[in-house]
């Protein structure tokens, strides 16, 4: 998914700094859309000469919530299956570009820190977590501006937004739930996967926040070292 946003924005870049991307023209979505897919897989592993990290698999080293009652702290988050999304569509327009992408399988693991109540259910643990999400969607919307250098003009990303919804289902999986009480672990597991949708709106979304977050960092690499004129054709 996010691969795919990183490629979407720099899918005008000039072949010779980046001659895994098609040139595609500001409203052109359908040339954008075909090469954010086809620039996906090199993007996946990284992209040196630009300065690009791997972003699949990615990690993410620290994620904190206090919110609906529920203190959650994600550490050493490993996030899979990115390079798997697929953008749905794009819409751009001056500097602010609307898109949505669709994840079919995303899969994160780490170590996780719970306490509070998880919906209605008290809940407290720590160690080992793994979530599958399943048609993950994202819409994002993205703003830039222009600053000078050298006698040439950058962009620079100066806000960012998101919503993110699951379409199919999301599985939880926390190991040592209440000091390794089996029959309230699994009480709590059957409550979450038959919630969800609830859960993941509760659990998930500074996941998915800092999931964008290291995207947009990547992207401002980028943009630091390319000029404007040579990631627009119009």
């Amino acid at each position: 998914m996010f691969l795919l946003v990183l490629s979407v924005l720099v899918c005008t870049a000039s072949g010779e700094l980046a001659p895994f991307i098609t040139p595609c023209r500001a409203s052109d979505s359908a040339c954008m859309v075909a090469s954010a897919m086809s620039a996906t897989p090199v993007l996946a592993a990284g992209v040196p000469q630009l300065g690009l990290s791997p972003l699949d698999p990615m990690t993410v080293d620290r994620v904190t919530s206090n919110q609906a009652g529920l203190q959650l702290q994600m550490t050493d988050t490993t996030v899979k299956g990115l390079k798997n999304c697929v953008v749905m569509s794009m819409k751009r327009s001056a500097r602010k570009t609307n898109m949505e992408l669709k994840c079919p399988a995303v899969l994160l693991t780490g170590d996780y820190k719970l306490g509070g109540k998880l919906l209605i259910l008290p809940i407290e643990g720590n160690g080992k977590y793994k979530i599958k999400i399943r048609d993950l969607v994202v819409k994002i919307q993205y703003e830039m501006a222009e600053e000078e250098r050298g006698g040439e003009k950058f962009w620079k990303v100066i806000s960012w937004k998101h919503t993110s919804d699951v379409l199919t289902n999301v599985q939880f999986q926390f190991q040592n739930l209440f000091n390794g009480n089996q029959n309230a672990a699994d009480a709590i597991h059957q409550f979450a996967n038959n919630n969800w949708k609830d859960i993941y709106h509760e659990v998930a979304p500074p996941v998915v926040k800092a999931l964008i977050g290291n995207v947009i960092k990547e992207i401002e690499k980028l943009f630091q070292k390319v000029p404007i004129n040579q990631l627009a054709l119009d």
